[in-house]
């Protein structure tokens, strides 16, 4: 029984180590002759196609949509003007052949400035108030705002473009402002264009640039020589209602372009009522400065506009410069505050 019992306890290892020998030997065959390996990195390509095939879409999902990105890509102009010290609050409102403008800036004696308060496109006459006692009540509604932003009575000032004052409908609005007490001031075109000079040419970028001014009436060209500014005038951007064609105003606004000096051509400082509706489209959040883009890239079916573009299609083509830069705080009307003494 004793010796019975002894070979039990060895008979499982040995049935063990019998059934052990041909599995390791099918391993170690499969091991020399590389069916194991074949295996082993099929199993592990399976597994390195099925982690990679998501992070591969995406990184084409990215290529893709940077592609998309640099398509919609638009440029920027990165400039930060100098703020006033101690400078005082001055108020300006556009009697414009298209309805007024007004403009709320901080200035200093240095002539350093910023715009406290801005409104585009409001109207009297044209909306309709077209009686003495609602254009009497519609200024001292406007004047009563700039009061309110801090602005004294004596640094209230009214500005008549050279376009509006060809429109007899302002005629009256000047009559009342008179009536009030107001200096109305009138600017020819040729010192609108050396006023919008002054506020939107940065002058660092005296020896390199050049304004443009696309107002409804006239369009203002102008640009600095030494320390004279020189301006020219041309169509503005409601030719059409004096019945002139696109390829007449083209030539004759190409032909003013061709007197920018060549070195002065590099940048063109833009502002306008056109200009604004361009830069609308592509304005990057509160952005100060805007690049135009192309003429060719924008499309409207309204007269102005296309009329606009006409412009500036023949400026950008004489010039060759691909840089149009528009200000949201600039107007002609600043540069005419600039030009006075505090």
């Amino acid at each position: 029984m004793e010796g019975k019992s002894t070979w039990a306890k060895l008979r499982w290892p040995i049935k063990v180590f019998i059934i052990a020998i041909p599995i390791i030997g099918i391993g170690y065959w499969a091991s020399e002759t590389g069916k194991l390996d074949a295996i082993g990195t099929k199993s592990e390509e399976s597994h390195t196609e099925e982690q990679h095939t998501t992070p591969t879409a995406s990184k084409d999902a990215k290529k893709s949509k940077s592609a998309a990105g640099k398509t919609a890509e638009r440029r920027s102009f990165n400039y930060t003007p100098e703020k006033p010290v101690d400078g005082e609050m001055k108020g300006v409102v556009e009697v414009g052949a298209s309805g007024f403008n007004s403009f709320v800036i901080n200035y200093d004696k240095e002539k350093r400035w910023e715009i406290v308060s801005k409104d585009f496109g409001k109207s009297f006459v044209y909306e309709g108030m077209a009686t003495t006692a609602d254009i009497r009540q519609g200024l001292k509604d406007y004047i009563g705002a700039m009061f309110d932003k801090g602005v004294k009575s004596r640094n209230v000032h009214f500005v008549i473009s050279s376009g509006a004052q060809k429109e007899p409908k302002t005629a009256t609005i000047v009559a009342e402002l008179k009536k009030m007490g107001y200096i109305v001031n009138l600017v020819t075109a040729e010192q609108e264009g050396k006023y919008a000079l002054k506020s939107v040419l940065p002058p660092t970028y005296n020896e390199n640039s050049f304004v443009v001014d696309i107002g409804s009436g006239n369009t203002k060209i102008s640009w600095m020589e030494g320390n004279t500014i020189k301006s020219l005038e041309g169509p503005g951007a409601k030719y059409y209602e004096k019945d002139m064609k696109d390829d007449a105003v083209y030539a004759s606004i190409k032909a003013l372009a061709e007197k920018i000096p060549a070195g002065k051509r590099e940048i063109c400082f833009i502002i306008g009522g056109v200009p604004f509706e361009l830069a609308k489209e592509v304005r990057d959040g509160q952005e100060r400065y805007t690049v135009l883009n192309e003429p060719a890239q924008y499309k409207s079916d309204k007269v102005k506009i296309k009329s606009g573009l006409n412009i500036y299609k023949a400026i950008k083509d004489v010039t060759n410069c691909d840089t149009f830069v528009f200000d949201w705080d600039a107007n002609f009307t600043i540069g005419f505050l600039l030009s006075m003494k505090l």
